[in-house]
């Protein structure tokens, strides 16, 4: 659903309350429909299955979404003050508080503490307010900044001292350094979250290095023998180790599998080390976003837009929507009402595959693996809701989804190391999530095996390899690789265009995003595929070419 299609199922929205055309119980479940939630999940919101709220009639307490009441009052203010420092508010993570008299409407956002005080008439005017419900957040620099994008600007300080310090322009040429030094963010970017989510003990990364030299002339060391020790698991370490250090929990995964050499540091870039953990919510990033925000640390023309800006995740709806999710919400509410359908439903997600192969810094597989989760949890509430009706009790649920179900190809480094970095940043915040709604959850370390994502030319990269095609497995190619027209390819490109339909007559005049259509039609032995970018006369063509 688009902002266009939202705004106008508001306008419809309020003029039916105008001409009572809508019960005032009503609204505030059409309001939630008309941002695009799911009308089954909406509908066991509005007959009490998940509104906690005691006075349902006027009342939603919808856990993580909103608190929302019809005003019998006529302070408004002071009742969404009373909402807003209620315990169960923060406890239950509510998003939105909500209060109106159908004559004026508040609202909170208590992410960006944002605030609305609108007529009732005026709400469509104010629609962008609860974009977030669409999964739309915007980013700005005034006010109330969210994470992402304070953490990208004060990496970037941190990024550009280590680079002054350490590295020439020739330096940063050698793929070798500039991968290690892409590493090591990635590795920093872990450590920082790890210590705000309960994954590693409080603030107990920045607690480390703090002990460093204020110099910084033994942090470097310092970092590297860190690193070493979450690679080990305590039976592996040396005896002697300091406490402060050995307790530290094995990690593993891969994430610090390899050695690498960690940057010298001095005075200033120490400082603001232990100012990006100290400073810091880092348990607030959102990895839909992260990988743009911090590909602008390394790529310095990227800055200048760093953080303002909506975040593309509707437009990777209108991919994965009528790809499979729409398909499995249809089965979820066919076999609503039987247990073992439903549970065979679940184990079918876990033969899944989604592959991106120009994936970037992971934007499509991360809201992919997000929304399957979602859609699990959607499956597993049910299924308990069923077991409670018939036994009087239910199972423990467990999730089935793995990142190594994702896949993916990019050839810039440091996005691709974002990439894995997000989807266990990813992993970590649905497991959350799934524990604080269903009860149970993962362990979240050792860290398990991570997305399928590989460093390289997709175009010159046979897929196959990166994404067996295993007898069983569902698959699903999605993304949006860059679009270059044949008149402004550069002379390696048009070379990787040849490359990949070795000479065939016309491929001259192709879309460079061609050659993306035509290994993914290679790859799945089919080509149906239609896009904007990809012009009639290039379809047609590689129609005669599959």
């Amino acid at each position: 659903m688009n902002i266009v299609q939202i705004e106008e199922n508001v306008k419809q929205l309020i003029h039916k309350i105008a001409q009572d055309e809508l019960k005032q119980q009503d609204f505030i479940y059409e309001l939630l429909l008309a941002y695009g939630h799911r009308s089954q999940t909406i509908g066991r919101v509005r007959n009490g299955e998940r509104n906690l709220a005691e006075d349902k009639e006027n009342t939603v307490f919808w856990k993580r979404q909103i608190y929302f009441q019809i005003a019998k009052q006529h302070d408004l203010h002071g009742l969404i003050d009373q909402m807003k420092n209620e315990k169960r508010t923060e406890s239950n993570k509510i998003r939105f508080l909500i209060v109106t008299d159908f004559k004026n409407l508040l609202a909170i956002d208590t992410k960006t503490q944002d605030t609305l005080d609108v007529p009732f008439g005026d709400l469509a005017k104010k629609f962008d307010f609860f974009l977030p419900w669409a999964g739309m957040e915007k980013a700005v620099y005034q006010g109330e900044n969210p994470a992402d994008v304070k953490a990208a600007e004060k990496l970037a300080k941190l990024f550009d001292e280590i680079k002054a310090d350490n590295f020439d322009e020739d330096d940063l040429n050698n793929k070798d350094n500039l991968h290690q030094l892409n590493i090591f963010l990635s590795r920093l970017l872990f450590c920082y979250f790890a210590e705000d989510t309960e994954i590693f003990k409080d603030k107990q990364f920045t607690s480390a290095i703090s002990k460093s030299n204020e110099d910084g002339s033994d942090l470097s060391s310092l970092i590297s023998r860190l690193f070493k020790v979450l690679n080990q698991s305590p039976e592996d370490r040396e005896a002697d180790l300091p406490d402060y250090l050995a307790e530290f929990p094995y990690v593993n995964g891969g994430l610090f599998k390899d050695d690498i050499q960690v940057p010298k540091f001095t005075r200033k870039s120490r400082r603001i080390l232990i100012e990006c953990g100290k400073d810091l919510d880092w348990s607030d990033i959102n990895p839909d976003i992260f990988g743009s925000m911090f590909q602008a640390v390394v790529h310095t023309e990227q800055r200048s837009t760093m953080g303002q800006h909506y975040t593309s995740v509707p437009n990777i709806m209108k991919v994965i929507e009528p790809l499979f999710l729409n398909d499995l919400y249809e089965e979820l509410e066919k076999n609503q009402d039987n247990v073992n359908k439903l549970l065979k439903l679940q184990q079918s997600l876990g033969q899944l595959k989604i592959f991106d192969p120009a994936c970037g810094s992971g934007n499509f597989l991360i809201i992919a693996y997000k929304e399957l989760r979602k859609f699990e949890m959607e499956l597993l509430k049910r299924v308990q809701e069923l077991e409670l009706e018939k036994t009087g009790q239910f199972s423990k649920p467990f999730s089935v989804i793995q990142v190594s179900q994702f896949y993916g190809i990019e050839i810039d480094d440091f996005a691709h190391e974002v990439a894995i970095l997000s989807l266990w940043l990813s992993e970590h915040q649905m497991n959350i999530i799934f524990k604080d709604e269903l009860g149970e959850s993962l362990a979240s370390l050792p860290l398990k095996q991570s997305g399928h994502i590989v460093c390289a030319n997709s175009l010159r990269t046979n897929w196959e390899k990166i994404c067996p095609k295993i007898d069983g497995d569902e698959i699903y190619i999605l993304g949006n690789p860059p679009y270059i027209g044949a008149k402004k390819q550069n002379q390696v490109q048009r070379e990787e265009v040849l490359s990949v339909f070795k000479e065939a007559p016309g491929v001259s005049s192709l879309d460079y995003i061609a050659c993306w259509f035509f290994k993914a039609a290679l790859y799945i032995k089919n080509f149906n595929a239609e896009c904007a970018f990809v012009s009639t006369n290039s379809i047609d063509l590689l129609r005669k070419l599959i």
